[in-house]
């Protein structure tokens, strides 16, 4: 019996192995296939750079000022008996924009001319009668103080009822209107604001490492989100005695012409402030660059020999040093040589030594001035 039972554990032993064995060789053709598995070529579009002219600029965020902008107000009381402007409005300096009632200043004026008349008329009788004789100089002194204390009168009378005419200070754009007809204005009551529009100050911020860059007078561009595609060019007029003490940067103001009025008072813009153009820079589109936090790389196609023997491209990884940006444009300060080709899309699916296949019949954006079609 105890032979029967050592000849069945041993039959089962060499089942057992048999079938280990059947499956390990399976496995080790499985790796040998795996191993001999080529994925195909990634499609990617490929540029060859050379070296161009590039002009860099400084960027920054900007907030438009009016060169003059006021609140019109009123610096007596008094009732609105006339309105004559409208929201929005241009105006010419001197135009009158409101007259409050000023009823009781012109009989005051009228007095006033009234007193003036009869003290000239006072006068012209004294001195016919000094002529002859007949008349003390003290008393044609006191005629002609009498006759200017009457203009002073006039003078003071025509300034009070000029006050109660109110007019632009400047030319400009008003604002919206905030009183109404027969409204009770109380001294500093708003009235409208109103602002200048041509030129338009624009104010930005740079830090300490570029203020070597804006000087009065450094031409400037400024776009402005909301007013189409269009920029306006202008010169930098004046730039802070101080730097911010948190930021370390320093406010710089400058000033764009503004004939049409499209730009406005407290419009946020971006603003490029041009730098001196550098010849035989190598630039890429930023499509190129595989950003990673261990460092910026590019795909650089090589030339290498296949499993066939011939000729296949492959990518090879190669970190740069990234210069400024501009558009779709970046410009590489170090890791690139003229003449390299290298991938211009598809960067997610490759890796060191992958082969490629280059399909540059649709090219990604490359522009330094995008114009997108939903701007």
């Amino acid at each position: 019996m105890w032979k029967r039972m050592l000849l069945m554990l041993v039959c089962v032993a060499l089942a057992v192995a048999g079938i280990a064995y059947a499956k390990f060789r399976q496995i080790q053709a499985g790796i040998a296939m795996g191993k001999s598995f080529a994925p195909p070529p990634a499609a990617v579009t490929t540029l060859q750079i050379q070296p161009q002219n590039w002009s860099p600029a400084l960027s920054a965020i900007g907030s438009l000022k009016a060169n003059q902008g006021v609140t019109i107000t009123t610096d007596m009381v008094g009732i609105v008996s006339e309105i004559r402007f409208e929201s929005g409005q241009s105006i010419q300096k001197g135009d009158l924009i409101v007259l409050l009632q000023n009823d009781q200043e012109t009989a005051q004026l009228h007095s006033a001319n009234a007193r003036q008349h009869l003290a000239e008329l006072t006068l012209a009788r004294k001195l016919e009668l000094q002529a002859k004789s007949a008349l003390a100089p003290a008393e044609v002194d006191a005629a002609e103080t009498e006759l200017l204390q009457s203009k002073a009168a006039v003078e003071q009378a025509a300034a009070l009822l000029a006050r109660k005419q109110i007019a632009a200070p400047f030319s400009g754009v008003l604002g919206l209107r905030q009183v109404s007809l027969g409204q009770l204005l109380n001294p500093g009551t708003p009235i409208v604001t109103m602002h200048s529009v041509d030129p338009m100050l624009v104010q930005f911020n740079l830090p300490q490492h570029q203020l070597s860059s804006a000087n009065p007078g450094t031409p400037i561009r400024i776009t402005a989100q909301g007013t189409g595609s269009g920029s306006w060019s202008g010169k930098i007029t004046a730039i802070d005695s101080q730097l911010n003490d948190a930021s370390r940067s320093i406010t710089v103001e400058g000033s764009v012409p503004n004939p049409d009025g499209t730009l406005r008072h407290g419009m946020f813009v971006n603003v490029e402030l041009p730098l001196r153009e550098e010849a035989n820079a190598l630039i890429v589109p930023a499509s190129a660059i595989n950003y990673a936090p261990y460092g910026d790389s590019i795909y650089v196609v090589k030339e290498t020999p296949g499993a066939d023997g011939k000729p296949a491209k492959t990518v090879e990884q190669q970190f740069v040093k990234l210069g400024d940006a501009r558009g779709d444009q970046v410009r590489i300060l170090s890791g690139l040589k003229p003449g390299d080709e290298i991938v211009t899309s598809g960067l997610f699916k490759l890796r060191p030594g992958a082969a490629v296949q280059i399909n540059n019949s649709v090219q990604p954006p490359n522009s330094p001035t995008p114009k997108p079609p939903n701007t």
